[in-house]
């Protein structure tokens, strides 16, 4: 190998390395993953400790299948055939072009959904859950500590649990399920 050949070589692992790193993309989820996280706690700490305990606890639970969802929908992206949707575009059907754009940007795509959505879901609902245990315990005159473990661990037995059963149908379904949330997402873009 001549000279020529190591410099350009050299240059080309040079440039390949900050390509890696996406300082740009860095910040912007960043920033989307503050606001989120700020509306999402906002909406939590102002709901739940004034809803009555059926209503927060129906409040928790749709924040952990949020999260569940969205870790399905992250590890579908990932776990998805390209070429179907490319042949599905290429006829026009609705959401293909979109299951494209996620497939061909599944770093990001599931940076979002199993990062940002599904992370912060996991924060809101612990958060939840503690001041449900709270209620819970005040209200029925319990030890607080005993109930908080036990909502804890209810908490993180079902997020884990949802996760679990998400992630194998993300990767047994995930063109449909990339297709189904596609076709979804297709119906609000123009």
């Amino acid at each position: 190998m001549n000279k020529d050949e190591k410099k350009s070589i050299k240059k080309e692992l040079k440039r390949s390395k900050l390509e890696i790193i996406n300082i740009k993309w860095i910040l912007e989820i960043t920033l989307i993953a503050f606001v989120i996280s700020l509306v999402f706690s906002y909406i939590s700490e102002s709901f739940i400790p004034k809803a009555n305990i059926i209503i927060s606890i129906l409040l928790l639970i749709i924040v952990v299948l949020i999260g569940v969802i969205f870790d399905m929908i992250g590890v579908s992206v990932q776990a998805a055939n390209e070429a179907p949707f490319h042949s599905m575009n290429s006829r026009k059907v609705k959401g293909a072009s979109v299951a494209v754009k996620f497939k061909k940007n599944s770093d990001k795509t599931s940076t979002f959904c199993n990062d940002v959505i599904g992370d912060i879901c996991g924060i809101i609902s612990g958060t939840a859950g503690s001041i449900i245990a709270v209620k819970l315990a005040t209200k029925y005159n319990l030890n607080e500590f005993n109930v908080i473990l036990i909502i804890t661990a209810i908490v993180s037995s079902l997020t884990i649990g949802g996760k679990a059963l998400g992630k194998t149908l993300a990767i047994n379904k995930s063109n449909y399920i990339l297709y189904d949330v596609s076709k979804f997402i297709s119906n609000f873009k123009k």
